[in-house]
């Protein structure tokens, strides 16, 4: 059945002159003629039976209409754009799209992937954040890495590690090298984590404190941002220290009370069933699992999740 798509070169015209908000324009931009951008738009309104744009002396200006559609029109020739781009670069390399948390990809995984390279020279990585589950099927997307309970249904999970976060702070919150007791703790401004909104009453309740504004505070979506508050002063964090090892080894953090949250929560690899037998993911795997059991037991006084 024939789809009802106007002609591309239609609207690759129509988004230059809606960006431009002028036919002139979008013919220089375009190399070609300002009558052969009128004669586009012209067959455009035409097929959609729709005005797009208002003639006068002074030149033209978006309608309501062609406003709305050159919005949408603009995302899908970006997204067909970056689709004809990333095609063209991989010109027949191994490649994973790796959907990712951000600040685990940032602060963990990244400065570990030259290793995961030397190894598998062939296979290209790219990452992307996601932050929640969503259906492989909709996507690009070969696996997935994401903090849950691994209930993500047509995949197959690799459980990476825990958060373990432990209390962190400013040194100049901390104004001696004796933790804080949970009490004193309790009497910090208590910043607080987005998408763990409950972590700060689970640890006082672990120690037997019932704290009543154990939920208050300034909220900061990503972990970057909670340590970067907690960096400057504005109060004490729950951090896993694997996402701030720079901050602690520089002091510009240190461990308030090296008590942690524990959870069955943890990261995991998501690789969605009909990949399994992926070679390049398998590599990627189990140089991940490999990677991820030499951080855990690489910390003194840490045990290695179970």
């Amino acid at each position: 059945m024939r789809r009802k798509i106007p002609s591309t070169t239609a609207l690759v015209s129509f988004e230059a002159a809606a960006r431009h908000e002028s036919f002139t324009k979008a013919a220089h931009e375009l190399s070609i003629t300002q009558g052969a951008i009128c004669r586009q738009i012209a067959s455009l309104e035409e097929f959609l039976s729709v005005e797009l744009f208002r003639r006068s002396r002074r030149g033209v200006k978006l309608t309501e209409a062609g406003l709305s559609y050159s919005r949408r029109v603009a995302a899908q020739l970006d997204a067909v754009e970056r689709d004809t781009l990333s095609v063209m670069g991989q010109q027949g390399a191994n490649t994973i799209e790796l959907a990712v948390v951000p600040t685990f990809g940032t602060q963990w995984l990244i400065p570990r992937l030259k290793g995961f390279q030397r190894k598998h020279p062939q296979v290209t990585v790219n990452l992307t954040n996601r932050t929640r589950p969503f259906l492989f099927a909709d996507t690009e997307f070969d696996a997935a890495i994401y903090f849950g309970d691994a209930d993500w249904s047509g995949t197959e999970s690799h459980r990476l590690m825990g958060e373990n976060p432990v209390p962190v702070c400013s040194p100049r919150l901390l104004h001696s090298t004796t933790p804080f007791s949970p009490q004193q703790i309790a009497e910090l401004p208590l910043l607080q984590q987005t998408t763990r909104p409950y972590a700060w009453r689970q640890w006082f309740n672990a120690r037997q404190l019932n704290v009543p504004r154990d939920m208050t505070g300034p909220r900061y979506e990503l972990f970057s941002m909670l340590s970067q508050a907690a960096m400057h002063d504005m109060g004490i964090a729950l951090i896993p220290p694997f996402l701030i090892q720079r901050e602690l080894e520089e002091r510009q953090l240190v461990i308030a009370s090296p008590e942690a949250l524990t959870s069955s929560k943890a990261y995991y690899l998501m690789i969605p069933e009909r990949k399994v037998e992926s070679a390049s993911l398998q590599a990627f795997r189990d140089w991940l699992i490999d990677q991820s059991q030499r951080y855990s037991t690489s910390i003194p006084g840490l045990k290695p999740d179970s």
